[in-house]
């Protein structure tokens, strides 16, 4: 009767814990229904009701449009050059990280991760200033590469290097080299051990590292508004243009569709890629594997990584404070604090402390709920239903941000949700961003607590609220902050939404930064550089403090 009742303590507990888990995702699912689901199907309504009917045929029309296929073409064709070129790029970087111990790695680590939370504003204002009228090259040798596809695949090189070395060179510093090592002593060349031991092995963290890059190029819209020019157009651009310039929410409500069915298509292979990373590789731990350069082969790869990183990553933040202090020295920065009556109701560094207070708020919601989504994750036996909820919450990442800012303004302006003039639109629009990164960087932390410490909590009688305060936050603790601090970092740098909900009289810096941009005059120009140049540091220092706090399990980035 003993071993009975121990089985049926057992299934009263797993029982407990499905109903848990069942609560922890309320929250979050009812955060997202509101606040990302209504908006969007109220945008998509908008533009394809009409008198009462759906116009379902609008889809093949707006389709068959000559200049609407040029930018599903351009869209597609720029995210797979910008993929392959990262790629290409950032592999060396994620084998010297991963592999190679020398002076100033942690450093140098965070360097590389500083264009990732970087506005996709500053990352367009800083290659302005390198490669745009005016710019370090235009100065030296006459060569100008804005408006031109080439200024928009560095910038996206810039921005996703990161997610490459993170993600490729997070699990590459994890392999047993020990593997290569006996294919070589069986007489394997260095090329053919690496393609057929380690290349295999890396090849779901590759393809993993190659979705995201291309989920964020596919999406990409302050890099090419800024740099493309009327030229170039992804998706997100001419969303953005249909609906606030040509106020046609018919071609808008079309494009929304398509970018939402590539962007789950991307999101479901990228599901895939992680599961196999997960299950399928025998790890050991990350400091054993990485060791001193040796030869000179070895000492060149890491020279032509730095050279790399000081060229591509550090070259263009460093002259866009050069162009930030401009001739007149501090001139830029002391225009911020007067109104001019044009662009803004408000002097321009009122915009510092709207997006600090925004980005709080914007944190504080993403972390509840995003805390919340990755306990129900915790558990790797998940149904369908919990693998869905895992993918939903990834959608914010890939669907036009432009439609969810719009849709604010269309659905939330009845009540009980008549939020078009409060102060919580913007970080409600933010948190959105901020709780996949929340989630992705506490889930790994989460999975990796031994599930029978819970077990044997929940068998001695421990609720489900005092398992989790009692065995995971203890252990996650220091993973909670790094991920405050990236929904932080990113909620400061969010535009696409904010665009269309910041007030004129409260916006936030990446919306002060484009406003300067889109106005004629060197003063603007020199303000945008200043605006940026702040905003740039202000996300430095939170990857600062989040190396200081980061762990080898709080996550890929």
């Amino acid at each position: 009767m003993r071993p009975r009742g121990k089985r049926a303590e057992r299934r009263a507990a797993t029982a407990r814990g499905s109903a848990a888990r069942l609560g922890l995702m309320a929250a979050p699912v009812a955060f997202f229904a509101v606040f990302f689901a209504y908006p969007v199907a109220a945008i998509v309504a908008r533009g394809l009701r009409v008198d009462g009917g759906w116009r379902f045929g609008r889809i093949g029309d707006v389709l068959a449009q000559s200049d609407v296929r040029h930018v599903l073409w351009f869209t597609t064709w720029q995210a797979l050059a910008s993929t392959a070129l990262t790629l290409l790029v950032a592999l060396p970087g994620a084998y010297v990280f991963a592999r190679f111990h020398f002076p100033g790695k942690q450093a140098l680590r965070a360097v590389v991760t500083v264009p990732f939370v970087l506005p996709t504003v500053v990352v367009g204002t800083a290659f302005l200033a390198l490669v745009g009228r005016g710019g370090l090259l235009d100065e030296l040798w006459g060569l100008r590469l804005d408006t031109t596809v080439w200024a928009i695949l560095l910038a996206h090189v810039f921005f996703n290097y990161a997610v490459v070395v993170r993600t490729v060179g997070g699990l590459w510093s994890q392999l047993d080299p020990r593997q290569e090592e006996a294919a070589r002593m069986l007489g394997a060349s260095r090329l053919r051990a690496w393609r057929q031991v380690t290349l295999p092995a890396l090849a779901p963290a590759v393809a993993a590292a190659a979705l995201m890059v291309f989920l964020f190029t596919f999406t990409s819209f302050g890099v090419v508004q800024i740099l493309g020019g009327p030229a170039f157009s992804t998706l997100e651009v001419e969303i953005y243009r249909q609906t606030s310039q040509v106020f046609d929410l018919a071609t808008a409500a079309v494009l929304t569709l398509v970018q939402f069915a590539a962007v789950a298509a991307v999101l479901a292979v990228h599901a895939w890629t992680v599961r196999r990373r997960e299950t399928a590789l025998t790890l050991v731990d990350a400091a054993t594997t990485a060791r001193r350069p040796r030869g000179r082969g070895q000492w060149a790869l890491l020279a032509g990584v730095l050279v790399t990183v000081a060229v591509l990553l550090v070259l263009p933040l460093a002259v866009l404070v050069q162009r930030s202090l401009g001739a007149s020295g501090f001139g830029y920065y002391r225009a911020l604090t007067r109104e001019d009556g044009g662009a803004f109701l408000a002097a321009p560094i009122e915009a510092i402390g709207n997006s600090l207070q925004y980005a709080v708020a914007a944190t504080a919601i993403a972390v509840v709920i995003g805390a919340l989504a990755a306990a129900a994750l915790t558990r790797r036996d998940a149904g369908r239903l919990v693998r869905g909820f895992d993918a939903l919450l990834m959608l914010p990442l890939g669907v036009s941000a432009v439609t969810v800012g719009f849709g604010f303004l269309i659905a939330l302006d009845e009540p009980p949700l008549d939020l078009r003039s409060s102060w919580i639109l913007v970080p409600l629009a933010q948190a959105l961003v901020g709780v996949p990164f929340v989630v992705r960087t506490m889930l790994p932390v989460l999975r990796s607590v031994d599930g029978r410490l819970r077990e044997a909590a929940a068998v001695l009688g421990a609720s489900p609220w005092r398992v989790w305060r009692e065995v995971d936050l203890p252990m996650v603790r220091r993973a909670l902050l790094v991920a405050a601090g990236f929904a932080f970092a990113v909620s400061l740098g969010e535009f696409g939404a904010t665009v269309f909900i910041a007030r004129p009289d409260n916006p936030t810096l990446p919306v002060a930064v484009a406003r300067l941009l889109g106005r004629p005059g060197d003063m603007n120009y020199g303000q945008a550089m200043a605006l940026s140049t702040i905003l740039m540091l202000v996300c430095a220092v939170a990857l600062v403090v989040l190396e200081r706090l980061r762990t080898d399990r709080s996550g890929e980035f």
